[in-house]
């Protein structure tokens, strides 16, 4: 979403507790479903790993079983043997750290075990006025980041939100990274980086057969456009497909199957409404519209296929992390999202609503268990595994 006041919860995280997922109506937040069946609530344990976080943003799972988890304010925390270092990870470059910009976020590269690579997207100061959207690699020698360079950096803007990104490596060996653009024209600009989905080559330079990279007026790494400000990205572990999740204007939050070359919509058309109040004009011909969409908002984060045995019932489910309820502040929770055969939805609930807080990142760990971040002053890195 665009930059809200922020209402922090103050609930304290215990080391353990349970949650029951309320399971939802189909239809409950905006997407009718006729007859299908409702989703059944599963009981979850909620184990607190690590607190003290400071807003963090993203986690990612190393080989040896340690966890990166970024902060926001542009510092880079490691989780060895369970336990969260006290100092941060040395080398991480200085971010432009202001209301939702700053330090995103965290991803190893395939054969990190080899190269020890790994990116991170963060917000950059340009000038006193001008931030952009970059992308850095580095190599992590398992206490600071080495080598670290800035090798994309998007056209810059003044302001502090729509500077979401997030990345994920494709079976293709290519690296696709998302950027924001929540005000003006830019996602429909052909010449800018913002708004857009990119696939590059893993030094960030673009990737070959690209669907725009012959064609006068359009940047090469521009792999889809007419995103708003995309905070979950994933391939679909069984077609094989990209997916992102963006956050709408008021109402309108979206789930897209992304086709090479596809125009989004953003800002031209939208399921959400304008913040000064009328409807933005429908999807129509030339826009791809969402496959899930939410009205009223739940400015959905962080996303994950799962594919795991501990939670059988969520076979291919999706996962979002979510930082409203409804669009009202305070009801932060974890989305499951379910599908049949065809990827058509069937069911969704709601997780962790509980807790009251909100949902940054959620991905599967190695262990078939799900990790979640809150997004809060006193954020944590909680595991979910089914309740006894």
């Amino acid at each position: 979403m665009s930059p809200r006041k922020y209402l922090y919860s103050s609930l304290l995280l215990i080391p353990a507790i349970f949650l029951a997922g309320a399971a939802l109506a189909p239809e409950a937040n905006g997407q009718p479903q006729g007859k299908a069946p409702k989703a059944r609530p599963t009981q979850v344990k909620v184990t607190t790993i690590a607190s003290g976080l400071n807003h963090p943003w993203s986690l990612a799972f190393l080989p040896n079983g340690d966890i990166l988890v970024t902060e926001r304010v542009g510092k880079l925390r490691l989780v060895h043997d369970g336990v969260l270092s006290p100092e941060p990870i040395a080398g991480v470059p200085k971010v432009h750290a202001v209301r939702l910009s700053g330090l995103m976020e965290i991803l190893p590269h395939p054969k990190f075990a080899q190269n020890q690579i790994v990116y991170l997207t963060y917000t950059k100061d340009i000038t006193d006025k001008l931030v952009a959207t970059t992308l850095a690699r580095a190599r992590f020698d398992g206490h600071q980041l080495l080598d670290v360079k800035d090798i994309l950096v998007c056209d810059p803007w003044a302001g502090d939100g729509g500077s979401g990104s997030r990345l994920a490596f494709g079976a293709d060996g290519m690296l696709y990274m998302t950027t924001g653009a929540s005000n003006g024209m830019a996602a429909q600009e052909g010449t800018s980086l913002r708004g857009k989905i990119l696939r590059l080559k893993d030094d960030g330079t673009p990737a070959p057969g690209n669907p725009f990279e012959h064609k006068a007026g359009y940047k090469a790494e521009i792999y889809s456009m007419g995103h708003r400000n995309s905070l979950g990205l994933a391939f679909n572990p069984v077609t094989g497909d990209l997916w992102n999740n963006e956050n709408g204007p008021y109402g309108g939050d979206e789930i897209n199957i992304i086709k090479p070359g596809g125009n989004y919509g953003w800002p031209l058309v939208s399921f959400g409404r304008d913040y000064s109040g009328p409807q933005i004009k429908s999807f129509g011909e030339g826009m791809i519209g969402p496959v899930v969409f939410w009205a009223p908002s739940i400015a959905p984060s962080g996303m994950a296929f799962y594919t795991g045995d501990k939670f059988p019932a969520w076979k291919n489910n999706v996962l979002v992390g979510a930082m409203l309820g409804g669009a009202v502040q305070g009801v932060g929770h974890l989305e499951r999202i379910i599908f049949n055969e065809s990827w058509d939805e069937t069911g969704r609930q709601s997780l962790l609503t509980d807790l009251k807080q909100r949902i940054r990142d959620v991905r599967q760990g190695p262990d078939g268990l799900v990790y979640v971040l809150t997004d809060e002053d006193n954020g944590a890195l909680m595991r979910l595994e089914p309740a006894q």
